[in-house]
């Protein structure tokens, strides 16, 4: 089974940005688009794990402590650079409380022998990715210009700062991802709140 841990979004967000993707879909027609009812912040990325494994996760999960905090979607980027754009997200700004958590969830799973973060966390909503390219933000061979996002870029710059509003993290989950050929689905395993 494919897991992760994550923040869900709060609906009023949600909502927001999935009427953003409906007004700028078509400039990126090339790109794969995340479906707004899968767009989450990803806290730590697991990868394939049995079942037996799946509930040690979620055990040790539950010994994470961890503050509520307000978290703000604001702004625009790509992975790995403008230059060579491979993913299109959405900035998050939300302090030392959400790094703090990733690297609580991170420490602890490292007891599983999980393998821990090798990059300083770096909280972002991806909204879409070029086709055939990895969603990882570091530079991977056969990166380089491309024309996938030229327009979204151009649309991009002349709009206003881009700001979805806040909100507050109550909880975490641990979630599977199901690949298909139409996206990858996920599905709440487990919730863990915030104090």
């Amino acid at each position: 089974m494919r897991i992760f841990v994550g923040i869900d979004l709060e609906e009023e967000i949600r909502t927001k940005i999935a009427r953003f993707l409906d007004g700028v879909r078509g400039f990126a027609p090339d790109a794969r688009w995340v479906a707004s009812e899968s767009l989450h912040v990803t806290l730590k990325f697991i990868g394939e794990q049995k079942p037996e494994e799946v509930a040690a996760v979620a055990g040790r999960l539950e010994t994470v402590q961890g503050n509520r905090t307000d978290i703000r979607l604001s702004g625009h980027g790509f992975f790995p650079t403008a230059k060579a754009p491979r993913v299109f997200w959405i900035g998050i700004n939300a302090g030392l409380a959400l790094a703090e958590l990733a690297s609580s969830i991170d420490s602890t799973l490292g007891e599983l022998q999980i393998p821990r973060e090798e990059r300083s966390f770096s909280p972002h909503l991806t909204l879409a990715r070029g086709r055939g390219g990895s969603g990882a933000p570091k530079w991977s061979k056969g990166d380089g210009p491309n024309s996938t996002f030229a327009e979204l870029q151009k649309r991009l710059a002349a709009m206003s700062e881009l700001d979805f509003g806040t909100m507050t993290a109550r909880e975490f989950f641990l979630y599977r991802s199901q690949l298909s050929p139409r996206g990858s689905k996920y599905t709440k395993l487990q919730g863990f709140p915030l104090s």
